[in-house]
């Protein structure tokens, strides 16, 4: 099934996130359950993660590269991924977590230069969508 949620980066802009839980249930699930929640949110080449969020589960269907625009959880950090272009450690053509993440959705709407430029430390809420 698939879920619409959205991202308030305060005084900037908003995304649009879908969630779909065809590939980690039990993540989706969770962080459903734990709408709505603010984090500070940083980037590691074009990801943007966050600090620990409240959901806590462990991987499931784990992946260790990712496509382009996907939405994922991280476990070791408790953290939501958002990937928008290649990772430091990724081979050419590739985008690659820091380790294996649980892929749970996709960025439906974006600015790829807008995220790029999201300075580090930035508190986010994410939230179901109106």
């Amino acid at each position: 099934m698939k879920y619409n949620i959205t991202v308030d980066f305060p005084k900037i802009k908003t995304i649009d996130l879908e969630l779909d839980d065809n590939m980690s249930p039990n993540t989706v699930k969770s962080i459903l359950d734990n709408l709505p929640f603010t984090v500070a949110i940083n980037s590691w080449g074009e990801e943007l993660y966050t600090n620990e969020t409240p959901v806590v589960v462990q991987e499931e269907n784990a992946k260790s590269l990712v496509e382009q625009l996907d939405v994922a959880y991280w476990p070791p950090g408790k953290a939501i991924c958002l990937f928008f272009g290649p990772t430091p450690i990724g081979k050419k053509g590739e985008i690659k977590p820091y380790s294996p993440v649980n892929i749970i959705g996709k960025i439906k709407t974006t600015d790829k230069k807008f995220l790029i430029d999201v300075p580090d430390g930035m508190r986010v809420t994410f939230m179901t969508a109106k």
